[in-house]
């Protein structure tokens, strides 16, 4: 039983006990399994927009079953933050007994708990999609996410060569120094692909960062900055080209992911679930030449396996 006051646990204390590990990557990946077995309960996404004030806000929430509590998580987005000397991204997490709903924890975790269970979510699409062997990586993006997918990466697959591409220079410069590997920046995401047989994108992108024939038979493809209408990340022709598309949940991605792009340009080919995959009942990458695309929009399920995994951790402490 918790106390009539529920715990209110501070981004210190969930980051010293939660980290980017294969425990919470196996987290992640059971979650996907639970909502693909028809285990799980979640909600479409509640979503605001502040255009005023370039702000977003999405609510997300899952029950699943098995688990003592289940979380209903706000996580924020304000791209104007920088001028107040704030980082873009923050939220909070609140967990609930799931035989009374009476609130167990609060976890402010200033989106410390999305960003990793974010990450692991591409490690989960790696171990399954990507080529067999060394991988040579392209990174799209150079902000906190390009870091973790970065480090999440090397949590499944060994990592042969990292490349980068970003907007920015000077952010891409100060990513090659901020990761352990050497990692060389490139000019142009086009040339970036055509290097990479895993790429990651992690931008907030409303336009394609590069072309379809850029990306070699192969190669896999994991786009995870995608989760509001608008954002669009791939070429849409990209999803003709692959030999398998999975969604962390077909229908979200279809509302807001890169599928809805997809979709809007006229693709109308199979999509896989990730849960199906990571429970077996999909065999995930079956030729060495497929490229394979896992679009992210982040699950609710997600969001109560990491608070599940964080708030257990916390009590062992």
């Amino acid at each position: 039983m918790w106390d009539a006051t529920p715990p209110v646990i501070g981004e210190a204390a969930l980051r010293e006990n939660v980290h980017l590990d294969l425990d919470v990557v196996d987290c992640v990946a059971d979650a996907f399994t639970a909502l693909s077995a028809g285990k799980a309960i979640m909600p479409p996404i509640l979503r605001l927009d502040i255009p005023e004030k370039h702000g977003e806000v999405d609510i997300k929430t899952a029950y699943v079953e098995g688990f003592d509590g289940f979380c209903v998580k706000m996580s924020t987005g304000f791209f104007e933050n920088k001028k107040h000397g704030l980082p873009s991204l923050g939220g909070m997490m609140t967990v609930l007994d799931a035989e009374t709903g009476h609130v167990r924890a609060v976890l402010l975790d200033n989106g410390y708990l999305t960003d990793i269970r974010t990450a692991a979510a591409g490690a989960v699409a790696a171990r399954h999609l990507a080529p067999e062997g060394a991988l040579r990586v392209g990174i799209v993006g150079t902000g906190l996410q390009a870091r973790l997918q970065l480090q999440a990466l090397s949590q499944v697959r060994d990592i042969a060569e990292v490349r980068v591409w970003g907007r920015d220079k000077s952010k891409a410069a100060a990513f090659t120094g901020d990761v352990p590997f050497d990692v060389q920046v490139i000019a142009d995401a086009d040339q970036l692909a055509e290097a990479s047989n895993l790429i990651v994108t992690t931008t907030p992108s409303m336009t394609p960062l590069f072309k379809a024939n850029a990306v070699n038979p192969g190669t896999h493809v994991t786009a995870m900055g995608s989760d509001a209408p608008g954002k669009n990340e791939l070429d849409p022709l990209l999803f003709s080209k692959a030999g398998l598309v999975v969604c962390d949940s077909p229908e979200q991605c279809a509302d807001c992911g890169e599928l809805r792009s997809a979709r809007k340009c006229g693709f109308d080919g199979p999509v896989v679930e990730l849960g199906h995959v990571t429970a077996g009942r999909h065999p995930g990458r079956t030729q060495s030449d497929q490229i394979t695309i896992c679009d992210l929009t982040g699950c609710g399920v997600q969001d109560t396996a990491i608070s599940d995994l964080a708030v257990k951790r916390l009590v062992k402490a």
